[in-house]
């Protein structure tokens, strides 16, 4: 019998093959040694499939499967391909519906045409993928690429270099990722990884440089322009924190300087507040209408809070503009 081990031990199921082995102790899908480049492995691994054979873990590096079928038809769940190496594979217009491609590696895998919808992709090795025609609609990418958690491994036991390199090829692949989104026109996919794709370079970037801490704040503001909704609340936080400042510094209206002040009784206390929040939209929109103006420390308060609110409506625009016309 085959003495393949499966990598998940996590699991409750006990992934034995059945297979003959040969003298590596190996089957011939488990065996990395064997080459597999032959026109016959297409159709071997068809029917391999379509027999129940275990294909978690197999070795298919540089296998010419163009226009293979790999669907399982009449099952809701795909072959489950966990931990298979197509390294270097021809998939060329292959047929891989629903396909459990997790903890596999299709590292510089030729997908060109290939039908990947509703596939499974998480913590997979995508490096160097060709992905120009292919179909990857609802696809499970997972919250973090093979190489992004790779890196935030390597940095936790203060292994720079190998963290900078799994950077760059999470970057790449993002990119990579992100280009074929646009092309296909899967713009709410797209717009994720150009997300991430700029997260990677800023997280290559010295720690406490000045362009990552403006990188950062770009993302906090705006998901590098993707998230709009980020903005508006954003701009909330600022007219709320303002307010509060205007409530305890003081705002004048009729003459007469106005603040929350423990001699005055709850009720008091918050209808100024109330007129605090509404002076603060008021300054953050730059309508100024003028029945409340700043005192003091207020003044300052309130120029900073106008132009930062000029700036974040110019901002939301720009942003809001950009995700509709796509």
């Amino acid at each position: 019998m085959c003495r393949y081990q499966d990598p998940n031990k996590k699991g409750t199921e006990n992934f034995c093959c059945t297979e003959q082995a040969h003298d590596s102790g190996f089957c011939y899908w488990h065996d990395k040694s064997i080459d597999k480049t032959g026109t016959e492995v297409k159709a071997l691994l068809e029917e391999y499939a379509k027999n129940g054979g275990l294909l978690r873990g197999i070795y298919l590096t540089r296998a010419n499967l163009k226009d293979v079928d790999l669907v399982n038809h009449h099952q809701k769940l795909g072959y489950d391909f966990s931990y298979a190496d197509f390294y270097h594979a021809n998939l060329m217009g292959g047929h891989l519906f629903n396909i459990n491609l997790n903890n596999a590696s299709i590292m510089k895998a030729d997908l060109r045409d290939a039908n990947l919808n509703c596939a499974n992709l998480e913590n997979t090795n995508m490096l160097g993928v060709k992905w120009a025609g292919s179909k990857f609609e609802n696809i499970k990418f997972g919250k973090k690429i093979r190489q992004e958690i790779a890196a935030k491994k390597a940095q936790k036991q203060k292994n720079q270099r190998a963290s900078l390199d799994y950077l760059e090829q999470a970057e790449e692949i993002y990119r990579d990722l992100r280009k074929h989104s646009e092309h296909e026109g899967i713009f709410t996919l797209s717009g994720y990884f150009i997300q991430k794709e700029l997260t990677m370079r800023r997280l290559q970037l010295p720690r406490f440089s000045i362009k990552r801490t403006l990188s950062k704040l770009v993302d906090i503001c705006c998901g590098y322009g993707e998230a709009p909704l980020r903005i508006i609340g954003l701009s909330m936080a600022i007219i709320f924190v303002c307010a509060i400042i205007y409530a305890f510094t003081g705002l004048s209206y009729n003459g007469a300087v106005q603040s929350l002040s423990s001699e005055q009784d709850i009720q008091q206390n918050i209808n100024f507040f109330f007129s605090s929040l509404y002076y603060s939209v008021v300054t953050f929109t730059t309508l100024g209408y003028g029945d409340f103006t700043p005192v003091g420390i207020s003044r300052a308060i309130a120029a900073i809070e106008a132009f930062t609110g000029s700036f974040t409506i110019a901002l939301f625009v720009v942003v809001f503009v950009k995700k509709m016309t796509r």
